[in-house]
């Protein structure tokens, strides 16, 4: 049995591992050091570019919780993290160089893994995953988005913040469409001191470097809520802020600029704000969109993100194994699939080998559902709909437990025990052949 995986970055490493694991042989193509991308800085694998931090390790938040299942899955990435870890409170943190050097060093070192390095520019027939990452090559960019069955291939995302519907102050937010049309928006206003403020500590505010464009092409494409600050005090209150047709219950009166959220998922668990696309460093859209009110408390699910982003309109095009559904056995991992952030990429690649390697094996797939953090990202990747955009792992992702539980934490925690019940279900009965 042979497979083919395209990019060893993190979720490329974990494909390939879950391959060889299976005693599948393994191509590994790795276009570094040979040519790179702007945000890469070594010729190592699975490399950290940005943070060195794959955020929390508890299992009551969501990154912890799905490297909790990973581990449990036999990760090479958190095999690794947990290897060259360096102290970081609850948070799992690492010495990127040690972490890639032990994955790389694992990769080679594995008889079923040959690495080659060689750019790839056509997307292969059959039995093939594609982890290139945000960054993807022009040649293979343009192949792959010729497939069929792929709607749109994004090159930017301009993503606005998600929070926890459980962490908004709902004396303060309030549920209204405009002009009495529904209530599906959440409205958190502002009056005009509360407004000047935030207006003031947006332009104070410190932007995170994009990479790849310019100024200019990402703006125009999609004006970061700052930028829009900038242009002028009331732009903002023109724009996404407007408070036409809302009505304060608490004043009885139109507030003099409000922030619109807008549900991401049918149990609205999590909302957008809307229009606040933002390339803000993560601290800084803490601070100043805490300021809005009822969000003093909001635990941000994912942030706002801006930069180029090669990443597949993935609903209708993948299934919930990552697999193209119109070309069988050719799997697309990472954040390209349209999951965001270290460990979710690598799941991607956990799930995209391991069922590479079933399907090899004349195995049924393994879909992981909702009750897992691992198959929520799935889920979302497979059928999100609307404005399809990256996400993180977050609680907002599982299945809701069917008994009532009023705290938070408390809840996290128990959704969190009955995926690892789950996971270990599974590992004791169809994936029992795999990790014997």
């Amino acid at each position: 049995m042979k497979a083919v995986v395209i990019g060893a970055g993190l979720a490329g490493c974990e494909a390939a591992w879950q391959l060889a694991k299976r005693q599948v042989d393994v191509t590994l193509f790795e276009m570094k050091p040979r040519k790179m991308t702007p945000a890469h800085k070594s010729a190592g694998f699975a490399e950290l570019v940005c943070s060195n931090s794959l955020r929390s390790n508890e299992v009551g938040v969501g990154s912890g919780l799905l490297k909790e299942e990973m581990r449990q899955l036999g990760s090479l990435i958190l095999e690794a993290a947990d290897a060259t870890r360096v102290p970081a409170g609850g948070a799992l943190a690492v010495d990127r160089h040690a972490f890639s050097a032990y994955v790389e060093a694992r990769i080679r070192e594995n008889p079923h893994i040959r690495v080659e390095a060689a750019e790839i520019t056509e997307v292969p027939g059959e039995n093939a995953v594609i982890a290139t990452g945000p960054l993807t090559s022009d040649g293979l960019a343009s192949a792959i988005s010729a497939l069929p069955g792929l709607k749109t291939l994004s090159f930017f995302d301009a993503a606005a913040p998600i929070v926890s519907a459980d962490s908004l102050d709902m004396t303060k937010v309030f549920s209204q469409g405009r002009y009495g049309q529904g209530d599906d928006y959440l409205n958190a206003p502002m009056n005009e001191a509360e407004y000047n403020a935030f207006y003031e500590a947006l332009l104070s505010a410190e932007p995170a470097e994009v990479h790849g464009f310019d100024g200019t092409q990402v703006f125009e494409g999609c004006m970061p809520i700052e930028v829009m600050a900038a242009r002028g005090r009331m732009v903002m209150a023109f724009g996404p802020m407007k408070p036409v047709g809302l009505v304060d219950p608490r004043t009885g009166h139109r507030p003099y600029a409000a922030v619109q959220l807008r549900a991401e998922n049918r149990e609205k668990t999590m909302f957008n704000l809307v229009g606040f696309q933002t390339r803000l460093k993560w601290g800084e859209q803490k601070r100043v969109f805490s300021m809005i009110p009822g969000l003093e408390s909001a635990e941000f699910l994912r942030y706002g993100v801006m930069h180029r982003n090669t990443f597949l309109h993935s609903p209708g095009f993948l299934s919930e194994t990552y697999e193209m559904i119109t070309r069988p056995s050719v799997y697309f991992a990472g954040q390209m699939t349209g999951v965001e952030g270290y460990v979710e990429s690598a799941s991607s690649g956990l799930v995209a080998g391991l069922s590479l390697a079933r399907k090899l094996q004349g195995k049924e797939p393994v879909i992981f559902t909702d009750r897992t953090m691992i198959g929520g990202l799935a889920r979302h990747v497979a059928c999100a709909s609307g404005n399809f955009q990256p996400m993180n792992a977050n609680f907002g992702l599982i299945a809701p437990l069917k008994e009532r539980i009023r705290g938070k934490h408390e809840r996290y925690l128990a959704m969190a025990g009955r995926s690892l019940d789950y996971i270990e279900a599974l590992r004791c009965n169809p994936l029992a052949d795999d990790f014997a």
